[in-house]
């Protein structure tokens, strides 16, 4: 990224934040959950299904496992059965297991506070480790970059890639600290109430004003 390139995106997610900001002045996590590890467990069954189906699943979910003796003492099969309708189950499922064993004998039974650790829990990359220390414990060391945050970042030139490591590390050169956080979740909002990921005409739409060119990408899903 060239000087001049990154100046201009500094400006630009700086006029994109203002006005997600003023669009989700509360950016929170939509999914539901009471215990550090159920946050985990629903960010990793959030992968590739919506936050509403997840809502859905770990309603029952929650109940039938009460404690992380539960998770770590589970049968794959019967797991598999439970997040069935989350998509991927059976790798899902093999990880929401082996993370409650990992997270009991190795962290005492409490998530850790670093990215360095949570990432060697099973199913928690550096999307998933980025969320859940964030909405948890307000640590913030990087960009949670799904889908949503990887879409809107193509469009809107914020970065040269397409990967997420890489569209991460450029976000992170253009935007403050302090906005990290709510980045991922007012994006994830957006998409959801103007501007969802099937081609469409979004010119009217806010961000849209800010960058006209974004209504002509549409990048492929990864």
């Amino acid at each position: 990224m060239t000087p001049y390139k990154k100046k201009i995106r500094q400006t630009r997610v700086a006029r994109m934040n203002v006005v997600l900001q003023e669009l989700y002045p509360e950016a929170k996590i939509a999914l539901q959950y009471t215990t550090d590890f159920e946050c985990l467990v629903a960010v990793m069954l959030s992968a590739q299904c919506t936050d509403q189906r997840v809502n859905q699943v770990t309603k029952k979910l929650f109940k039938k496992y009460r404690t992380l003796d539960d998770y770590a003492s589970a049968v794959q099969k019967d797991m598999e059965q439970d997040v069935y309708q989350t998509g991927f189950f059976r790798n899902k499922a093999k990880n929401i297991i082996a993370a409650a064993k990992k997270v009991r004998d190795e962290f005492d039974g409490e998530l850790p506070r670093t990215l360095a650790q949570m990432v060697t829990i099973p199913g928690a990359a550096r999307k998933t480790a980025n969320v859940v220390l964030s909405t948890l414990y307000g640590v913030t060391e990087g960009i949670a970059v799904d889908t949503h945050v990887r879409r809107f970042a193509i469009r809107f030139d914020l970065s040269d890639h397409t990967d997420p490591v890489r569209i991460e590390r450029d976000l992170m050169q253009i935007m403050p600290t302090e906005l990290w956080w709510g980045f991922n979740h007012r994006l994830v909002n957006y998409g959801r109430d103007y501007c969802k990921a099937h081609q469409h005409d979004c010119m009217e739409h806010p961000l849209t004003f800010i960058y006209p060119k974004a209504n002509s990408v549409w990048p492929k899903a990864k």
